[in-house]
């Protein structure tokens, strides 16, 4: 009989999977290929993930990373910008291909793209951004010239979907807290080494485990995934969770006590622990989730209290505002107004900390 896994149980190990309830002495880059992948649609927000995981953490770690290739941003899961391992992203985006050209036929780009052959479409962007680095509005202005009286901005959006193109370091630069106007594109070298379904299953539950078929798929994008746990299960430890879905696992992964003591932790906007998994009451629960998900695919930056989603937090001006859904207990208040405290130090911009009314 399968073991039933409680929510607490769940979301202690989660968090130890994801470096959450004790800050890690590992390395940077070590942290992003144990993790698979950072979101980073926005410039600042890997950072800010890192930070809550990484003991000591500081910019011009990621930054370094970024400026020599042992870390790249790119499309790939879930088409949206991601942080990889340099070499570990070329192994994924074959596999994750299918999700991406998926996207390009999305409505979204069918004013520019009707009638167009996108494999043409694909070729033609190859051929512009084979001479080397070009910027996004290069590559729009070419796509442009090409095909004209058509949206050279939604061609690029296509081709960068369709052909594997890194985003340079002045994409993910520290700064801003929108995406970049524009940014620097070069192609990327895919060496063999395809990573197999199967083998992307188990890095994704060495990270977000246990989980099941579906929470793999909105992780990832990919779809049809059920065939792949199957062949799979003679090799996982399989677990149920309260509501009876199967959840799979590593045979040799650890369980977390449910019981542990855990701190609290303020995330960035987007972070692995709310977007890997399509069950999210491990750490957010329904009634909340409208208040950290509000729709146009947002996912706002949050602040945990006994592991689970408390509250929001935003940068507003010199303060640094923190929203929690319910009043706090004296203590309780105290622990996140010291987190929070720690948070504007490492922002380097001086925000004073409001601890807002529950709302």
């Amino acid at each position: 009989m399968n073991d039933v896994l409680s929510v607490r149980t769940l979301n202690r190990t989660l968090l130890e999977r994801q470096f959450l309830t004790e800050r890690t002495g590992l390395g940077p880059a070590e942290v992003v290929e144990r993790l698979v992948a950072l979101q980073g649609q926005e410039p600042n927000w890997p950072y800010l993930g890192l930070w809550a995981r990484v003991e000591g953490f500081r910019r011009e770690q990621l930054a370094e990373l970024l400026a020599d290739g042992r870390v790249v941003r790119a499309a790939s899961l879930r088409s949206t910008q991601h942080l990889f391992g340099g070499a570990d992203f070329g192994r994924w985006r074959p596999l994750l291909q299918p999700v991406l050209d998926r996207t390009s036929r999305a409505r979204y780009f069918a004013p520019a793209t009707d009638g167009l052959d996108l494999d043409e479409l694909a070729a033609a962007g190859r051929e512009l951004l084979g001479g080397g680095t070009l910027s996004r509005q290069g590559l729009a202005g070419g796509l442009a010239a090409r095909y004209p009286g058509r949206d050279g901005k939604l061609l690029a959006g296509a081709v960068q979907l369709r052909v594997p193109v890194l985003h340079g370091p002045d994409s993910s630069a520290w700064g801003g807290w929108g995406t970049r106007a524009n940014t620097s594109l070069a192609l990327a070298e895919l060496r063999p080494g395809e990573l197999s379904a199967g083998a992307a299953v188990l890095r994704y539950l060495a990270a977000f485990g246990p989980a099941g078929v579906k929470d793999f798929q909105s992780w990832s994008g990919l779809t049809r995934m059920r065939a792949v746990f199957e062949e799979l299960r003679p090799r996982l430890r399989v677990h149920r969770d309260e509501q009876g879905t199967e959840l799979f696992d590593l045979p040799d992964a650890a369980l977390a006590d449910p019981e542990r003591p855990v701190p609290v932790r303020f995330l960035p906007a987007y972070d692995n622990l709310l977007l890997g998994h399509a069950d999210r009451t491990r750490v957010l629960a329904e009634a909340d989730r409208p208040r950290v998900m509000p729709g146009a695919a947002r996912v706002l930056p949050t602040f945990l209290l006994d592991g689970f989603v408390a509250g929001t937090w935003a940068v507003g001006g010199p303060e640094l505002l923190v929203r929690p859904f319910r009043p706090l207990p004296d203590a309780a208040a105290e622990e996140v107004a010291a987190e929070a405290g720690r948070l504007a130090a490492f922002l380097g911009t001086g925000p004073r900390v409001v601890l807002e009314p529950a709302s």
